[in-house]
């Protein structure tokens, strides 16, 4: 339990990490930001698949497929419904909340509530991992939700800066963010600790999450600023190196 406290902390913490380098760097290259957040993009692909979705079938028997397979799109489906209601970064990020004040306030506190919300299944996915029993794979997940978190926080600051909000409570509000992934951590951990039935389908229902993530978010933000051919390189090194480390560690 208290490696799941840790992991979790850690995990809102990167976020935490992410908008400190905001404030000292209020100005982050997208070459940067796009090559960091594609090598997440392949750490986490690499843990979906791994981690969660393989032994989710491993632990469903015989009806492995039959209930991973729905799970997978019951993740995707319940992120996409989500990202109806509060649309996400890349959704957001080619607006103008950098140019204006006070009349652009509530489009960035909208940026940042999406955030938020999108920051609670990513939790869960990480709790979820722990729920195998396989602790390594579940903190190889759980480090590629946190990297992803860093230029994530890194992108919330400045917005706000620029809107007007204070920085103490544009700290405070990024903190916040990260806060709703330690909860969802939790959730994720004791929801399959204390129903073992349903961890087929939760893993399952957390890589689906995981891999709309990656290729309705991360993806098409990386490769939006001219900087495809290195995201992709970024994206292939991430995938392979937690392939060599789910190798060794098994």
């Amino acid at each position: 339990m208290k490696l799941v406290l840790l992991t979790a902390l850690g995990v809102g913490g990167a976020t935490v990490i992410g908008a400190v380098i905001g404030f000292l760097f209020k100005k982050i290259s997208h070459t940067f930001s796009d090559i960091v957040l594609s090598f997440a993009a392949g750490v986490m692909l690499a843990a979906a698949v791994l981690g969660l979705i393989l032994p989710s079938v491993e632990y469903g028997g015989r009806l492995g497929l039959l209930i991973t397979v729905p799970g997978i799109f019951a993740g995707a489906v319940a992120l996409n419904l989500i990202d109806r209601i509060v649309p996400h970064l890349h959704k957001m990020a080619g607006t103008d909340i950098e140019t204006h004040r006070n009349p652009q306030l509530s489009k960035v506190l909208l940026f940042v509530t999406a955030i938020a919300i999108h920051n609670l299944p990513e939790g869960i996915a990480a709790g979820v991992g722990f729920g195998s029993g396989d602790t390594a794979q579940a903190l190889i997940i759980a480090g590629g939700i946190a990297l992803q978190n860093i230029p994530e926080g890194m992108v919330i600051i400045g917005p706000m800066l620029a809107a007007g909000v204070k920085p103490s409570r544009t700290f405070i509000l990024a903190m916040l963010t990260g806060v709703v992934e330690v909860v969802g951590t939790l959730i994720g951990f004791f929801a399959v600790s204390l129903a073992s039935a349903v961890l087929p389908f939760a893993l399952a229902f957390a890589g689906g999450t995981m891999l709309y993530v990656i290729s309705d978010e991360m993806i098409p933000e990386t490769h939006a600023h001219g900087h495809e051919r290195g995201a992709t390189y970024a994206l292939l090194v991430g995938f392979c190196l937690m392939l060599i480390t789910d190798v060794l560690l098994g």
